[in-house]
């Protein structure tokens, strides 16, 4: 994602560029000289509160399942670039997953071969019990 880049969540989702606001740090970690000067790490915040590109029903999903704010940070990579790309994708896909809905569950009926495999399962087993406890082998 390139600076200035308008971020698509989903085709009824595209969060203006504007409304991200980046900040960069230095990677942390092993890496000598180039980990310690160079600001590679991608920080991206969105808020959920201000935000002009939400809906009031994707308002008030984000705000009941991720907060008033969504974060998301990369530091994977020695590239700024990349990290970025990298952090704007792990926004995208936590937005879209806090606005998915779930298909409600119907409960399945068993079929009718199933249900006498079942019976004639436990008549057996009743029948083996059965013979067990009469003694027949006295």
């Amino acid at each position: 994602m390139a600076a200035g880049e308008d971020l698509e969540v989903m085709p009824s989702l595209v969060i203006p560029a504007h409304e991200l606001r980046w900040s960069f740090a230095p990677s942390g970690g092993p890496g000598g000289q180039h980990a310690n000067r160079a600001h590679t790490r991608a920080d991206v915040r969105f808020d959920v509160t201000t935000s002009q590109a939400l809906t009031e029903f994707q308002r008030q999903r984000l705000l009941e399942r991720i907060g008033p704010v969504v974060v998301a940070t990369a530091d994977d990579e020695r590239s700024q670039a990349r990290n970025r790309r990298l952090a704007a994708e792990r926004l995208r896909r936590r937005v879209a997953n806090a606005l998915r809905t779930e298909r409600p569950r119907r409960p399945s009926r068993p079929s009718r071969a199933a249900v006498e495999r079942r019976l004639e399962t436990k008549r057996r087993q009743a029948s083996r019990k059965r013979e067990r406890r009469t003694g027949s082998w006295e």
